[in-house]
């Protein structure tokens, strides 16, 4: 069930849990000890691995969903920073800090990127990049003032004095946790602080919607959601400003310091004030968290998710991979028509579309519904060669794009030349790539002659990427559910 009747009961649950958390020692202290005997995963290992190993968190802002297409203030950065090192990055979504830290220092990821406060104690943790942004904590509280509300506050706290008996939920490991401490001791007033395992934008949420009466939040996260939410004050400031970047592991010098020498040129682009607009300034931001295809809040990709999902059912696909595949078709477009013919959402070729009894006339849910039987039939002619199902769907992909006599040829030169036939990265699509070499057309095995495969390569890459972005925002949303 996604919506708890009782929302103080709800709370009150979750408080009993954080307990011990609240009364152990401080979030810098929960930290592992670094592992100064274990070995640091830095530029050179990375780049022979093939991929950058990143994490960040999910919210309106620094990374999300919406019509299908990742997006977030630092995803674009990722995007520019795998460019710029010519890496590809694999990007890991969780929104527990001390999660984060942990696979940091074990060597589970590569690089945190997201809005990390740089602190003295975390200085001692981890290696921090070059500031990213500046910004101040700020009091997350509503603007009205009705004392017969149970909800509500009784005063706007403009001083942070009056925080002296209140209570004020912060995510579990974050810098505001220390701010509030420190301010409790510096008045000389107990602020009542209860750490939750949820991020500070949903925390946000919460005070709009009138499920608790304080959080503390970035001015900069603060600010925009202000615009979501008209009733939200975020005007009182209780820190300095302060910088924030991203982290690397202890050790990685080579990657921080190739990391800060793009960054500090990337800084004084107008691309990067581009950037920073669009996610922190832009009044659109607003209208996407409200859209029913910002993913995160309303689990929603397109219009056509209820028809996705029964079709991919029928076939036994994951429905969110279906839909990456017709956002790379299509963009989720009816209208769409190709060069070469191929039409409307699914982009059938005509002749392939007549074979399933659909035409430029049909419905997008006949369209759908045909090019799923073109998928299965395509699944069902390729299993005799590639028996793992999840691989199979690339070669299906692959199949769908620029034929199967052409998949089948690359999967002949890869048996020749000792790759994996059944294996699709770095070995099928591989030779796909050579078959627009006349070493390789021209080779005795090859029966579909030339092929260019440079764009069947990044369609099959490209829609399971997107795939993995899609994955990465559902297995991260059950706390999110949660609270709405």
């Amino acid at each position: 069930m996604r919506i708890y009747r009782d929302v103080k009961t709800r709370l009150a649950l979750l408080v009993v849990l954080m307990v011990p958390f609240m009364f152990s020692c401080s979030h810098q202290q929960e930290m592992s000890t670094p592992h100064n005997n274990s070995h640091v995963r830095d530029l050179s290992e990375i780049r022979q691995s093939g991929k950058l190993k990143v994490v960040t968190d999910f919210n309106s802002i620094n990374y999300f969903i919406y019509r299908g297409q990742p997006m977030g203030f630092q995803y674009d950065l990722l995007q520019e920073l795998s460019d710029y090192l010519g890496i590809p990055i694999e990007v890991k979504v969780n929104n527990d800090l001390q999660k984060n830290f942990d696979e940091l220092e074990h060597g589970d990821i590569d690089l945190i990127a997201s809005n990390l406060t740089i602190t003295g104690d975390r200085k001692e943790m981890v290696n921090f990049t070059l500031p990213h942004s500046q910004t101040r904590q700020v009091l997350v509280q509503r603007k009205e003032n009705k004392k017969n509300s149970f909800f509500a506050p009784a005063e706007l706290v403009r001083n942070p004095i009056q925080l002296g008996g209140k209570t004020v939920y912060v995510q579990k490991g974050s810098v505001y946790v220390d701010r509030l401490r420190h301010l409790s001791e510096e008045t000389g007033e107990k602020i009542n602080i209860v750490e939750v395992p949820i991020e500070a934008e949903q925390l946000i949420r919460m005070v709009a919607r009138k499920e608790i009466d304080y959080t503390v939040a970035d001015e900069n996260i603060a600010s925009v959601n202000s615009s979501y939410f008209s009733d939200l004050d975020t005007e009182t400031v209780i820190s300095f400003p302060q910088n924030q970047a991203w982290a690397v592991r202890k050790g990685a010098d080579k990657l921080r310091d190739e990391i800060n020498y793009w960054l500090e040129g990337f800084k004084k682009t107008r691309h990067y004030a581009v950037l920073y607009n669009k996610y922190f300034k832009s009044s659109r931001s607003a209208s996407i968290v409200k859209s029913a295809y910002y993913y995160p809040e309303t689990g929603r990709i397109s219009r056509y998710d209820n028809i996705l999902k029964k079709e991919a059912d029928n076939i036994g696909w994951d429905w969110r991979l279906l839909a990456s595949m017709v956002y790379q078709e299509s963009r989720f477009n009816p209208q769409a028509k190709s060069w070469a013919g191929a039409f409307g959402v699914m982009q059938l070729m005509p002749f392939t579309a007549k074979r399933f009894g659909v035409d430029a006339s049909s419905s997008p849910a006949a369209q759908i519904h045909a090019g799923v039987r073109f998928i299965h039939w395509l699944d069902v002619q390729l299993k005799p060669y590639v028996q793992d199902k999840k691989e199979r769907e690339k070669f299906v992909l692959a199949s769908y794009n620029i034929g199967m006599g052409h998949v089948l040829d690359a999967m002949k030169l890869a048996e020749k030349y000792g790759k994996n036939p059944a294996k699709w990265e770095d070995n099928v699509e591989f030779y796909l790539l050579k078959k627009s070499d006349p070493k390789y057309f021209t080779d005795p095995v090859v029966k579909n002659g030339y092929a260019r495969g440079t764009e069947t390569f990044r369609y099959v890459r490209d829609i399971m990427y997107r795939y993995n972005h899609y994955l990465n925002i559902n297995e991260n949303t059950d706390l999110a559910q949660l609270v709405k």
